[in-house]
C-alpha cells in the first residue's frame, strides 16, 4: 500500500517541474494562446502544459505495470488510447488538426480501450445489474468519446479542468480503495497527482494553459477508467458520473440547448454555465472554487454507490438522482444570474 502511495505522490513534483519546463519551452517557441472574441483570458498565454499531465501519468502507469500493480489489459487500454489522444491533442495545439481527424482518432482510441477492457456487458444500478448485451460496446464507445470531448469543452477558465481531475481522480481512487480494487485506486491516484502538479501553474491567474493535449487525455482516461471500474466490480460507472457530475451536466445540457436553438455544437463557445458565470463578474477563481465545493458535495452521494445494501440496494441509482437534483439547482441559479442566450457563442 505504501509503495503504491509513494508512486502516486511522486507524480506531483514530476508534473510540477515538467510543467515549468513546458512553460519555458512555450515562451521560447511562441506557443501562445492569443485571445480572441471567444476567449476568457486577456493576454497571450503559453499553452500545451497538459503534456506534463499525460507524460507523468503514462510514465507512472508503465512503472506500476512493470511492478505488477496494474494488470496488462488495463495498462494497454489506458496507456495506448491515452497516448494517441494526447499526441493528436499536442498536434492540434501546435498546428491544428481537423475535427473529423480528431474524432476518428478518438473513436479508434475508444475501440482500442474497449477491446482490452472487454466491452461493457452491464451497468450496475445498485442491487441490480442491467444487462446491455450487444448495445454495451456501442454505448461505451459513445461514452468515452463524449468524455474526451466534454472535458475539452469544459477547459475554458483558469484551474477548472485541473481541479476537476484532482478531485474526480482522487475521490475515485479513495472509493476504489474502499471497494477493494487497488489497481483502479492507483490509476486514479496517478491521474490526480499528475493534475495537481500542473495545477500549481494553472491556478488563477494561469501562467500556462492545459491545451487539447491535456484535456483530451484527461477526458479519455477518466471515461475508460470508469468503464474498467464498472467491469471489475469496483466503483460503478454511474458513481464516476456522479463524481464528474459538474462537467457531465454542464457540457451535456449546453450541447442539447445549442442543438435545440439551432446552433452548431462543435467548436469553441462561451455558453457553458461556468463560462457565463465567470463573465458575469465572479471571475475564474470564484467559479473554479464553486465547482470544487459542488464536487465535495457530490462525493458522499457517489460513495453511496459502493455501499452494499445502501438504501435497500438502490444505492447508485438514488445517488445519481440526488446528484441530478443538486446539479439542476446549481444550473438554475447560474441561469438566473447569467442566462444562456440564443446568440451565445
Amino acid at each position: 500500500m505504501i509503495p503504491r502511495l509513494a508512486l502516486a505522490l511522486a507524480c506531483l513534483p514530476v508534473s510540477l517541474l515538467l510543467t515549468r519546463w513546458l512553460r519555458y519551452y512555450a515562451l521560447r517557441r511562441a506557443l501562445l494562446d492569443v485571445p480572441n472574441e471567444r476567449s476568457a483570458h486577456a493576454a497571450p498565454t503559453p499553452t500545451g502544459g497538459g503534456l506534463a499531465i499525460a507524460a507523468t501519468c503514462l510514465l507512472a502507469l508503465m512503472v506500476a505495470w512493470a511492478l505488477g500493480w496494474v494488470p496488462p489489459g488495463l495498462t494497454a487500454a489506458l496507456a495506448g488510447g491515452g497516448a494517441v489522444v494526447a499526441v493528436v491533442g499536442w498536434l492540434d495545439d501546435r498546428v491544428g488538426v481537423s475535427a473529423p481527424v480528431r474524432l476518428g482518432v478518438q473513436l479508434a482510441a475508444a475501440l482500442w480501450a474497449l477491446a482490452w477492457l472487454g466491452g461493457l456487458p452491464g451497468l450496475r444500478l445498485g442491487g441490480w445489474t442491467a444487462p446491455l448485451g450487444v448495445a454495451g460496446p456501442g454505448l461505451a464507445v459513445v461514452g468515452i468519446v463524449w468524455a474526451t470531448n466534454l472535458y475539452n469543452f469544459m477547459d475554458g477558465i483558469d484551474g477548472l479542468a485541473a481541479v476537476e481531475a484532482v478531485q474526480v481522480g482522487g475521490f475515485g481512487a479513495l472509493l476504489a480503495g474502499l471497494s477493494g480494487d487497488p489497481p483502479i485506486a492507483l490509476v486514479g491516484g496517478l491521474l490526480a497527482a499528475s493534475a495537481a502538479g500542473f495545477l500549481w501553474w494553472n491556478r488563477p491567474p494561469a501562467r500556462i494553459f492545459m491545451g487539447d493535449v491535456g484535456s483530451g487525455f484527461l477526458g479519455f482516461v477518466l471515461g475508460a477508467l470508469a468503464v474498467a471500474s464498472e467491469n471489475r466490480g469496483a466503483v460503478p460507472l454511474l458513481a464516476w458520473a456522479v463524481l464528474a457530475g459538474v462537467f457531465v451536466f454542464d457540457a451535456t445540457a449546453t450541447l442539447l440547448r445549442r442543438v435545440w436553438q439551432g446552433g452548431g455544437w462543435w467548436g469553441a463557445r462561451r455558453s457553458h454555465a461556468y463560462q457565463r458565470l465567470a463573465m458575469s463578474g465572479r471571475g475564474h477563481r470564484w467559479v473554479t472554487g464553486a465547482v470544487a465545493v459542488i464536487n465535495l458535495a457530490l462525493f458522499p452521494l457517489a460513495a453511496v454507490g459502493i455501499v452494499r445494501g445502501a438504501l435497500s440496494g438502490a444505492g447508485v441509482g438514488v445517488a445519481a438522482l440526488l446528484s441530478l437534483a443538486v446539479l439542476s439547482a446549481a444550473y438554475w441559479q447560474v441561469e438566473r444570474i447569467a442566462p444562456m442566450r440564443r446568440t451565445a457563442r
